[in-house]
């Protein structure tokens, strides 16, 4: 592993990426060879196949952050960052260190933990936890925190550090304990805390915003167990505090839980209660029918089950027969319908859902379905035939449909159903209209979701990237987001912005007051490194 300076400059380190990619872009048998030792997405292939994968700006950042021992770039940056306050005050230094290994609910932020950052820092700055036991048991030295508590026994429940926390949420929502060097050693820390007597409910109020570190929630609470099995999902950290008289319902950890099917399965072995949790909901979010069966074994009587909203969800999020007969079978009626008056039944022939739609006929709930329906039904499957088969009798389709049913194509973008978009678009669906999750076009989702050839495609068909959603931005926005978290695996972003260019969004200036920031269109915007050189001119190399 490389070492960094002492102060590493994130300019040279930029420069290092770019000088990487250069060279692997003019064969340099040892880039490739660099590439392939640290870059996980070409381990075990051989140079030729390296070679023809066109690496981009974001991959030689990766892997430049893993040389020097870095899981992501976001985390080197991160680093790098907290690196430059390395001479000032030790409460500024304890603070930035806290805001790594932290996620925003307790920091106050909309960050995302950082712990190979942290560690590194820490690493660099073993004197940090020295003087503060609340950091202590943020990184799980219970030498220390056993000297405070012999000290002072009551600090053990005492709120305190950069962030106010108690020491017991200090210690489960730390992010360190997904790093393996340090599991034990918080587990430790966290057992002589629970020893001692520490309350095993210590909570904090969330300071997700509108709330705020100096002003958290006084009516959501962030418990150490949510720590354990919503943030961190440790099964074995969960089992801990459960054993020691945590209380499973605390309105956070069993819905965060659902991504670590081992902690629900304690969670509600301990008593969770299902019902107003929204975990049910959440759970058809994923796509795990075997913790979703689990979740409605223990939600008998519960209100989400008559209500019928959970079945029209379950619609909406494209679930599985399966998860819909598991629904029906914990006595979901099959015939709600939306506030609209639309059956469950036709909601599934709206989504494409035929599968679905056949579990609910088979259940009773069949209907008649007008034109209108079976057109949009045939457009959701990408049945390009059968549409244009109905369209024949009814020319007016689809300019006929109301609003919920026209709505429906920034819905499928959404869920990256790129083929039934197309075929909606090229049978004269109002490219514009808005929908989804946050009322924005089929453009915005595609670029939300890094869909470079979506994007493209409806451009080419009329969109545009001045588009507005519901955040109050466009698609040149959804785009300077979506770089920087990306928030779909796998996502082209650098595609999307070649495609936003090529149809007429501006390029971009540097920002003379801000080296983060570009100028576009006349106001200041941040994208992810490889985004920003492209609008910038600065990366010759074409998106693939």
């Amino acid at each position: 592993m490389k070492s960094l300076p002492r102060r590493p400059d994130i300019d040279q380190l930029k420069r290092q990426a770019k000088e990487l990619l250069a060279e692997y872009r003019r064969g340099n048998p040892e880039a490739t060879e660099r590439f392939r030792k640290s870059l996980p997405a070409v381990a075990g292939r051989d140079a030729q196949a390296i070679a023809q994968l066109r690496l981009r700006l974001h991959d030689a950042q990766s892997c430049i952050a893993r040389e020097y021992g870095f899981a992501s770039w976001v985390d080197l940056s991160s680093f790098v960052d907290a690196t430059r306050l390395l001479a000032s005050e030790p409460a500024v230094l304890e603070a930035v260190f806290a805001r790594l290994v932290y996620a925003g609910d307790i920091t106050g932020g909309t960050n995302r933990a950082r712990p190979s950052a942290a560690a590194r820092l820490l690493a660099d700055n073993p004197s940090l936890i020295a003087q503060n036991p609340w950091l202590a048991c943020a990184a799980g030295d219970a030498a220390v925190v056993r000297r405070q508590i012999d000290a002072d026994p009551s600090w053990i429940d005492r709120p305190g550090g950069p962030l106010n926390l108690p020491p017991l949420v200090a210690a489960t929502h730390s992010s360190l304990l997904r790093r393996v060097e340090y599991r034990d050693r918080l587990h430790e820390t966290i057992d002589l805390l629970l020893e001692k007597g520490a309350d095993p409910n210590q909570a904090v109020g969330s300071r997700w915003s509108p709330a705020s570190l100096n002003a958290p929630s006084q009516d959501d609470k962030l418990s150490a167990l949510y720590g354990a099995a919503g943030q961190n999902h440790d099964p074995d950290l969960t089992r801990i505090l459960l054993a020691a008289g945590a209380d499973p319902n605390d309105g956070e950890s069993l819905y965060h839980s659902l991504e670590a099917p081992a902690c629900t399965r304690l969670l509600l072995e301990a008593g969770a209660i299902v019902t107003g949790t929204n975990a049910l909901f959440r759970a058809l979010d994923l796509n795990d029918i075997d913790t979703f069966r689990l979740l409605l074994s223990h939600a008998r009587g519960a209100r989400e089950l008559s209500e019928g909203r959970l079945l029209l969800w379950a619609i909406r999020r494209r679930r599985s027969p399966a998860h819909i007969e598991a629904l029906l079978a914990a006595g979901v009626d099959p015939s709600v319908k939306t506030r609209d008056g639309v059956s469950a039944y036709t909601q599934a022939l709206r989504y494409g859902l035929s599968d679905v739609a056949d579990v609910l006929r088979n259940a009773g709930a069949t209907e008649d379905v007008a034109d209108e329906d079976l057109f949009v039904a045939a457009c959701a499957r990408g049945d390009a035939d059968a549409a244009r088969h109905i369209k024949a009798r009814r020319p007016d389709l689809p300019l006929a449909l109301n609003e919920a049913q026209l709505q429906l194509l920034p819905e499928l973008a959404a869920a990256g159903c790129a083929e039934p978009v197309r075929v909606m678009i090229e049978l004269g669906w109002p490219i514009a209209v808005r929908g989804g999750d946050w009322s924005a076009s089929a453009l915005n989702h595609a670029v939300f979701r890094g869909d470079g050839a979506l994007a493209r495609f409806l451009l080419e068909h009329g969109a545009s990237w001045t588009e507005e959603h519901g955040f109050g931005d466009n698609a040149c926005g959804t785009l300077s987001w979506a770089s920087l978290n990306q928030p779909v695996e796998g996502g082209d972003w650098l595609a999307c912005a070649d495609a936003l260019v090529n149809h007429g969004m501006p390029t971009a200036h540097r920002d003379p007051d801000d080296p983060a920031s570009v100028i576009i269109n006349g106001g200041r915007k941040q994208f992810s490194d490889e985004v920003t050189a492209f609008l910038l001119g600065e990366d010759a190399e074409p998106p693939r």
